[in-house]
């Protein structure tokens, strides 16, 4: 059990580890040689250039301006001052309304802490109970909570009006968040410019025909169901393997990159490498006529590939990106069913072209059902075989619990210094370090399942995450630390007085999550700002590839904010906030830093660092709203357990309105303002081509739209070295992809049969 020593031990560690970690970002994004990592957004925007060519020799890599240092802290009031409107200008409505999510923790806790203090601590300090309990064992931070006070007594009716105040209040500002980010939402894609995604709907699971080719009956289907707004199409092809040649092709030439700048270097001696197992045997010879060898070949085979893909019919998926005439044309086609069949011609709105995740569409539609249930069983067993090092971390968190049922433990952790260590940094650090895999192991099972854009995939891992965390690093946590914690009164006692103590028990484990707190929301946020990891990597290509300016602007990795772990991660300091404002109040200021220093920290990053790859118009809140929701009623089924523990009988039963009326508040929002983020007005969509067809009369969409949906992989194999490019396709094969398509050249019993074996 952690002691308030143990709290100060870890919260001295954290403080100076974030204070250290702002230092060093301080000095290091001041040096001109980081310039890029530090502020690659305005690199990619072309709005700032480098320092290093400017100065003298020295100035060129360290900044030589020590007023500047004295400052080191001026970043946080930069990154405050951006208003919102610029921000969505500079970073898009995603970044923007992702930072709302930690303006929403702190408009939800800082009210509720501050009526906390006030009210629910004093109620809780000023009992004995804990102190009167035999075989228990507690610290001085349990007497703030709510196990501090007798079964039965009336001061409960305090906790139960302190649930109501919390849940009236989170509703409230939850329903005025959604509703504000409803309006931003529409009004950015009232003013955004034009883009594809617009215009353009994906149809998927389109059926095979023996009498018609796969682009006639998709020309043929459009024009006849929607004359007066179709305009063009363009067909998905199965272009992994290519894409694959493409890559490898990519590594190689970093390789030979690498070997020319290295023989630059040093021109007497020509650099060599051994073409065994992993370069560690075999023969040697020259890397650099090597990787020639080897770009020259796989140049031939992506000319092949590319050919044989445009070509076959084999390689068509039953799927295709239609454009139409008008926005208007295009919500009506992706809103509504196309077939009497609802098996068949399915539609939804396109994805915006760098969001799509390429590889998926290449999957058939009917196998994603079961490639789904296969990853739903996958994940629960992940889940489960997870609690093993949950328990672990558990075990750090309860050292003293051990020490009275196992005694000969006692002599190796007796040491105050080392005691205060284990239980008050190590549980932390512990479960954190088990997490980090976590993630890209989701992305995986993500993208087995699927989905066809990268959005959808984040948003698909985000929600994994969370379950994930919810399970083990929630109750998880709190099952098991109890019952390591109370091992000995467990052990002594009667099982009709197990549930008392597992009742009195629960609150205690807010010292565990006070530590995972500091660890996770203090210094793991101040050393996000660090970069450390695109420091490093940055440099080494800088060294090792670079040769001109591109190649250093391609080593720039500025990274994206991460829905996918950062969303659920957030959602974790909810549970707990939640839960524990009524139970144990001690939790909400560590809390509330975390949501303060998180807001400041990536407020920072958005706007100097983080490149996101797509734009979905904040789509995200409607999950972002469903797990706060969630959060709330699992505090309140909580502590509805807990009074039932504690014999406060009278006031349990008013209890069970709070789920109800929760859940009524959800399904509310959820019809009232949910439908923004999942469909398109029709009278934004006619007001908006309204507006474009005065502005714009000659207005050639065909051309702006013919061209956007070509799967990458196509323009990149154009890109190929010179020294091949008489195998290669002429340079406007890639826009023909679409004529070619309609062509009459296509056989209708081939075409048929393709998709059918892609189906």
């Amino acid at each position: 059990m952690a002691t308030l020593s143990d709290i100060g031990v870890a919260a001295a560690i954290n403080i100076l580890t974030a204070f250290a970690f702002f230092i060093a970002f301080a000095i290091l994004r001041l040096q001109p040689v980081n310039d890029r990592v530090y502020f690659p957004k305005w690199y990619l925007k072309g709005l700032r250039s480098s320092p290093i060519k400017t100065g003298g020799l020295a100035s060129k890599f360290v900044n030589l301006d020590f007023r500047s240092y004295i400052k080191f802290l001026n970043w946080m009031p930069q990154a405050l001052r951006m208003p919102e409107p610029e921000l969505i200008d500079h970073a898009g409505l995603d970044s923007v309304v992702y930072l709302r999510i930690y303006l929403l923790g702190l408009k939800i806790f800082f009210p509720i802490a501050c009526l906390a203090f006030t009210v629910m601590v004093p109620v809780n300090w000023t009992n004995t109970t804990l102190d009167k309990l035999q075989n228990l064992t507690f610290s001085d931070i349990d007497k703030l909570s709510i196990s501090n006070i007798p079964n039965g007594s009336s001061r409960f009716w305090v906790h139960l009006c302190m649930a109501y105040v919390i849940t009236f209040w989170t509703c409230f500002v939850l329903k005025r968040e959604y509703k504000i980010i409803g309006s931003m939402r529409l009004q950015f894609l009232a003013s955004d410019q034009r883009r594809p995604d617009q215009f353009t709907v994906l149809v998927r699971n389109i059926p095979p025909d023996p009498d018609e080719s796969a682009s006639e009956l998709v020309e043929h289907f459009f024009k006849v169901n929607h004359p007066d707004y179709y305009l063009t199409y363009q067909a998905v092809y199965n272009a992994n393997k290519l894409s694959e040649l493409v890559q490898k092709r990519k590594k190689c030439q970093n390789w030979l990159d690498y070997y020319q700048n290295k023989h630059s270097r040093n021109p007497s001696k020509r650099p060599m490498i051994k073409v065994g197992f992993l370069g560690c045997w075999g023969e040697e010879v020259d890397a650099i006529d090597r990787y020639t060898e080897k770009i020259e070949g796989l140049t031939r085979k992506i000319s092949e590939e590319k050919e044989k893909v445009t070509s076959s019919k084999k390689s068509l998926v039953p799927a295709a990106f239609v454009s139409f005439k008008r926005r208007w044309g295009a919500v009506v086609c992706a809103q509504t069913q196309q077939s009497r069949n609802p098996t068949e011609w399915l539609t939804e709105w396109a994805p915006e072209p760098r969001d799509i995740y390429w590889d998926n569409l290449a999957l058939p539609y009917v196998h994603l059902t079961i490639r789904r249930l296969v990853i739903a069983v996958a994940f629960f067993f992940l889940t489960f075989f997870f609690m093993i090092p949950i328990a672990f971390v558990q075990t750090l968190a309860n050292i003293e619990g051990i020490e009275k049922a196992v005694p000969f433990l006692k002599p190796l952790i007796e040491m105050k210094t080392i005691k205060s260590f284990i239980q008050g940094f190590l549980p932390g650090i512990a479960l954190k370090i088990f997490l980090i895999v976590l993630p890209s192991i989701l992305m995986l099972m993500s993208k087995f399942e699927g989905f066809i854009s990268k959005s959808s995939l984040e948003r698909r891992c985000a929600s994994r995450y969370y379950m994930f965390q919810f399970i083990n690093v929630f109750l998880c946590s709190i099952i098991a630390g109890t019952a390591l914690q109370q091992l000995n009164s467990f052990l002594n006692q009667s099982a009709t007085e197990i549930p008392k103590t597992i009742g009195v028990s629960i609150p205690m484990k807010a010292t565990f999550f006070i530590t995972y707190i500091m660890v996770d929301g203090w210094a793991g946020v101040a050393g996000e700002i660090l970069r450390l990891k695109p420091l490093i990597i940055y440099h080494l290509k800088n060294f090792f590839l670079v040769k001109t300016e591109k190649d250093r602007e391609e080593a720039m990795d500025p990274g994206t904010i991460g829905f996918n772990t950062g969303e659920p991660q957030i959602q974790l300091y909810f549970i707990l906030g939640l839960v524990y404002a009524a139970v144990s109040p001690i939790l909400l200021p560590f809390i509330l830093v975390f949501f303060a220093l998180a807001y400041v920290v990536y407020r920072h990053q958005i706007i100097n660092v983080y490149n996101q790859e797509y734009e979905s118009a904040g789509a995200f809140w409607p999950d972002v709203h469903r797990r706060v929701v969630i959060a709330l009623i699992v505090s309140q089924l909580l502590l509805m357990g807990l009074l039932s523990t504690k014999r406060a009988s009278r006031s349990t039963p008013l209890l069970f309105i709070l789920p109800v009326l929760t859940i009524g508040f959800h399904r509310f929002c959820k019809g009232r303002y949910e439908p923004v983020f999942v469909r398109y007005p029709l009278q934004d969509a006619m007001v908006k081509d309204t507006l474009e067809r005065t502005k714009e009369p000659n207005l050639n969409l065909k051309t702006f739209l013919q061209n956007a949906y070509v799967h990458p992989v196509f323009k990149e194999a154009d890109n190929v070295k010179d020294e091949m490019v008489e195998e290669e396709p002429r340079p406007d094969r890639t826009p023909d992809l679409v004529a070619t398509k309609r062509s009459s050249k296509r056989h209708t019993h081939t075409s048929g049969s393709s998709l059918e074996n892609s189906t």
